[in-house]
């Protein structure tokens, strides 16, 4: 009998699907490699994860594969064992997990390898160019001579030299005097080399680069804790040196596509070796470019977000996860609720490499793992150029005068900084110009007709904004209710950019947010800007916050420091105190000292009393302590069975339908279910049930024999339901 090829199809069945292997004149398909199979009345590109003797289908209903795609694997048996892993820790289709790690062109067929396009002429060409033939076709004539010259030619180079020239190949082909004829690129091994020398290491970054290479060759997780402007990208950078320079790769993964540029020019400055970029804003050719890259390891090193985590790379030799903490690296869209950073640590085990977790403000969870010895703590407590740390204060808002939410504290704060030629940093999380459209006569506040939330006012645009669903509408000059005049309350960036640009006319101002960055190069054009000296203020959200350097900034104000003191969701007061110390990092990373102003309304919040007289090192202790007293994370597991449905009662209907299923064990508690904080978002209700237990395989073990029977329920047809893993964040 054939060999039965187990194959894993991008459909949200939980199972590999049995085919027979090809013919005999077919080659086979190895393990790793995708094949074009049969599937009802489609035609699916899969991957072959393992092979069988027989098969539980009867073989009268077996069908054999269309087609092998790849003379080599795609995935190799580590990628392979990753991404098993991850579908048996995240209970979700292999399938699915698979499709999650290639990019699109390959999921649709596109070769593995670089296909280019070559014209050649023919016998009979040849005699007609000799001949000077086509005499009345002088761009046809121009083709045949310069493929008679120059014989096998590239479609770029007839580009070059001959454009147009598609309509002359047309002609010519079809008198059969040229042909087409496609050659597969396999790219060439390129050496790299160091082609700047970085500064001189302090003996904090020596001690944490002698450590990594230490374990060059075994499993080992580093977290790299060091302040702001201590110098963690040098860090990574020796690391990387030392790989290079021993024939090995790194893979590098940063939260955010905005840090990218900055980091590749930081490479590409560095070392004179081949890098791939990889991240979700780069279209499908350029995406399916960087895996090749990565793939035949010609790129040395393979920077990307997210996703990148899955990236071939046949001689990695350790990974690096930038800003470990921050939230960007677990995929909350979706289905596959996957975190990067975790998987990076899974990958790093079942290939023996070390891994680095760095950040200023290393995650709960990381820093309860590093002291309970499983992760190795290497700090960077100093500065680089031995620049001091800021001076943070707290500025109450109840007692002073307030404009547009900026403080008379802060506002001659900045007098004084930008007397001083220094430039400041105003951060705000929360686009647009104001979060509320009030009617000062009726009360009416302009609602989001899908959504439990307001509409956000964008006053440059004219328009009320759902953040939420992207709902869109006109900004109305009065109350649509009584006809009364409507005025925007509260503030966003937009707002406050406005208001410096009243109080400072003669400085100028950028802002850095979603609506200013759309396009590819907005980013880099702000930063420029700032960088040059020409922006002195800079006003922005969550993206300022980023890993990005200032050094000419001195002052940074935090505008509203009170979102998330008073959340439901456990992770948010950890959220909000990374937040204030990854901006407050933002000054005085220069030669001049900085100075950090956090206003709010609760000075006395022991939050932010942990903060300023403890540092964060302070604020996670006090939040270890208290997430073991009331059994949160890092102290306990954590699931969460989320749906959404077109009512709100289909919504919590399949949720109790799943909690009645079965008892949970000893030790296995079911939490819910309730609506979310905001139960309507883009026209659908939400809610949650979470599964929770202090031990990880009772977990685990609960969520395999329940799932099953979840997806049999009649209620999940009416509903869209996930389930994430170790949750990010809770509704």
């Amino acid at each position: 009998m054939s060999t039965i090829l187990r194959v894993a199809l991008d459909t949200p069945v939980r199972q590999l699907f049995d085919y027979l292997s090809p013919g005999a004149h077919t080659p086979g398909a190895a393990v790793g490699s995708r094949v074009r199979v049969p599937f009802g009345r489609r035609r699916l590109v899969g991957v072959v994860v393992a092979t069988a003797d027989r098969s539980e289908i009867p073989a009268a209903r077996l069908k054999p594969v269309l087609e092998v795609l790849d003379e080599q694997p795609v995935l190799d048996s580590g990628l392979i064992a990753l991404l098993e892993w991850a579908a048996a820790y995240y209970h979700h289709p292999l399938g699915q997990v698979i499709a999650s790690a290639l990019p699109r062109a390959l999921r649709l067929g596109a070769p593995a390898l670089a296909i280019e396009e070559r014209w050649v002429i023919t016998e009979a060409g040849t005699g007609a160019a000799v001949a000077g033939e086509p005499r009345r076709a002088p761009r046809q004539r121009a083709l045949l001579a310069l493929l008679h010259e120059h014989g096998a030619v590239p479609a770029p180079f007839l580009d070059e030299r001959v454009h147009p020239w598609r309509e002359a190949a047309r002609a010519l082909l079809a008198r059969g005097w040229i042909a087409s004829t496609e050659h597969t690129l396999v790219p060439e091994p390129t050496a790299a080399t160091v082609q700047a020398e970085g500064p001189a290491l302090s003996a904090e970054q020596s001690a944490a680069v002698e450590a990594v290479s230490a374990a060059r060759g075994a499993f080992g997780v580093f977290v790299l804790q060091g302040i702001t402007g201590s110098g963690k990208t040098e860090v990574y950078l020796r690391l990387i040196e030392r790989l290079l320079l021993a024939g090995r790769s790194a893979l590098v993964l940063v939260p955010e596509i905005g840090l990218t540029p900055q980091l590749v020019g930081r490479f590409q400055g560095r070392f004179a070796a081949p890098l791939a970029v990889l991240h979700s804003a780069l279209s499908d050719h350029e995406r399916l470019a960087a895996w090749r890259e990565a793939r035949s390891g010609r790129a040395r090193i393979v920077l990307g977000t997210r996703s990148a985590v899955f990236a071939p790379m046949p001689d990695l030799g350790a990974i690096v996860v930038d800003e470990e903490h921050d939230p960007s690296f677990k995929q909350h869209e979706g289905g596959f609720h996957y975190s990067a950073r975790d998987l990076a640590v899974v990958r790093a085990r079942e290939a023996s490499l070390p891994v680095v977790l760095g950040s200023a403000t290393p995650a709960l969870e990381t820093l309860h793992n590093a002291a309970a010895g499983r992760y190795t703590l290497l700090r960077l407590e100093r500065r680089a150029a031995h620049a001091a740390p800021p001076r943070l204060a707290l500025i109450d808002l109840r007692g002073g005068a307030v404009r547009a939410g900026l403080s008379t504290a802060a506002v001659h704060a900045m007098e004084r900084h930008l007397a001083a030629e220094g430039q400041v940093l105003v951060y705000l999380n929360r686009r647009g110009y104001a979060p509320t459209l009030l009617c000062t006569a009726c009360g009416w506040i302009a609602p989001c007709g899908e959504c439990d939330a307001r509409l956000t006012v964008h006053l440059a645009a004219g328009r009320l904004r759902c953040h939420h669903c992207g709902a869109d509408a006109p900004l109305p000059p009065r109350c649509p209710q009584c006809g009364f005049t409507v005025k925007p309350v509260g503030q966003g960036t937009e707002r406050i950019e406005e208001t410096l640009q009243a109080l400072f006319p003669a400085v100028a101002a950028a802002r850095l947010d979603r609506d200013v960055v759309r396009r590819r190069g907005d980013l880099e054009e702000v930063m420029q800007r700032v960088a040059s000296g020409e922006a002195r203020i800079l006003v922005g959200t969550q993206m300022i916050t980023k890993g990005h350097d200032f050094p000419n900034v001195t002052l940074v104000v935090v505008v509203n420091a009170d979102q998330g003191l008073f959340s439901t969701d456990f992770r948010a007061s950890e959220r909000l105190a990374q937040t204030i110390v990854q901006v407050a990092g933002r000054a005085g990373r220069g030669a001049r000292p900085g100075e950090v102003l956090i206003q709010t309304e609760f000075p006395g919040h022991p939050l932010l009393g942990n903060l300023l007289s403890a540092g964060y090192e302070g604020f996670a202790q006090a939040a270890l302590e208290e997430r073991a007293q009331a059994a949160w994370p890092p102290f306990s597991r954590l699931a969460a069975l989320r749906d959404s449905a077109r009512t709100a009662e289909a919504a919590l209907g399949f949720l109790r339908d799943a909690r009645g299923l079965r008892e949970p064990p000893p030790g296995v508690r079911l939490l819910g279910p309730v609506p979310a904080a905001m139960a309507k978002r883009a026209g659908r209700y939400h809610a949650q049930l979470l599964i929770e237990s202090r031990e990880r395989v009772q977990l685990h073990g609960f969520l395999d024999r329940w799932l099953p029977e979840v997806e049999g329920l009649r209620s999940a047809r009416a509903v869209r339901w996930s389930l994430d893993v170790d949750p990010g964040e809770l509704f």
